[in-house]
């Protein structure tokens, strides 16, 4: 007979220890929310939101590749701005649009933990390159002279590749940190329509403070510093546009930074909604719709705003039509 020696590692556990074991099982499958009213048109909207994403955005960095005059830091940021939209919006919405045509919600914990690390770095990296955008324009404004000098091909291209790699090494912490969660069943159900942090904590069985905390101390890294620094910058942005004599040279000064300001206002206002608004009380479908405000909204408008907004964006589009209607 095998005798088993009793001792503290093998203690018998206690009433809401053995529920708590008991509860918890390997997930093998997501059911997210379905779209059962209405699927046509939400369909017909998503297809059209994503194929907007797809063609503006592509057709920006188009342009800006293309078009020697746009060989500049700004546009070289923004380019990079366009691409990072089409990766951030192709994690989601194509995953919804088939969703949503084909009434099966079901999705295995492997995808969905992909789906949530891609949409999660890729969000990272935008928080980080739209700061890096607000010292272009800090920089540019403030210090024109050495303009050229201090934003070299070089540093342009490190301070890009930097934003990507935060927003990736970022998201490995949220995903290891989600994909340990416990859940209560095979075939957990969760609260929405993709595979977030949020709605992914509250579905979990096991405690979620760690997991809490870490997304509001990453929220503040990765959200509230960076949207610190571009508040300073453009608080001295806006300090030497006031100084500039000629009402032309304010215009055109201004005029450089207000596309940007839009869009940081857009993206940071929806993400925090989204990552720090659910745990204040929010309801349901509010919290939902944050999530789908802060996944579509900036990159289906970056190309109406800068489009509309920027007049050398404008031009270059101009000379690119003409040259085809002629070829």
């Amino acid at each position: 007979m095998l005798v088993i020696p009793i001792n503290k590692a093998n203690r018998k556990m206690s009433v809401s220890e053995e529920f708590k074991y008991e509860n918890r099982t390997t997930v093998e499958y997501f059911r997210l929310l379905d779209f059962s009213e209405g699927w046509l048109l939400v369909a017909i909207l998503f297809l059209c939101i994503y194929l907007t994403i797809l063609i503006g955005n592509c057709c920006i960095f188009g342009i800006i590749r293309f078009s020697s005059s746009l060989h500049t830091p700004m546009y070289f940021f923004l380019s990079n701005l366009s691409l990072l939209d089409i990766c951030y919006s192709s994690v989601s919405l194509p995953f919804m649009l088939i969703n949503c045509i084909s009434g099966n919600t079901r999705v295995s914990f492997i995808k969905c933990i992909v789906q949530l690390y891609f949409f999660v770095s890729l969000g990272g990296a935008e928080c980080i390159l739209l700061a890096v955008m607000a010292y272009d324009r800090f920089v540019a404004i403030c210090n024109p002279l050495h303009y050229a000098k201090v934003m070299s091909g070089t540093l342009c291209a490190g301070l890009a590749a930097a934003s990507w790699a935060s927003g990736f090494l970022n998201a490995i912490l949220h995903t290891v940190m989600t994909s340990i969660l416990s859940f209560c069943q095979a075939e957990q159900s969760i609260d929405h329509f993709i595979c977030d942090i949020p709605p992914l904590i509250k579905a979990a069985c096991n405690s979620t403070n760690t997991s809490k905390t870490l997304l509001y101390v990453v929220s503040v890294f990765l959200g509230f510093t960076p949207f610190l620094f571009i508040v300073i910058s453009y608080v001295h942005i806006i300090s030497t546009i006031v100084k500039i004599k000629s009402s032309e040279g304010r215009q055109k000064a201004f005029s450089t930074c207000s596309s940007h300001l839009i869009v940081v206002t857009m993206f940071y206002g929806t993400a925090n909604l989204n990552y720090v608004g659910p745990t204040s009380g929010y309801p349901l479908h509010l919290e939902r719709m944050f999530s789908l405000l802060y996944s579509i909204s900036t990159p289906l408008l970056n190309p109406v705003i800068y489009c509309l907004r920027n007049k050398d964006v404008k031009g270059a589009l101009k000379k690119t039509f003409r040259k085809a209607l002629y070829y």
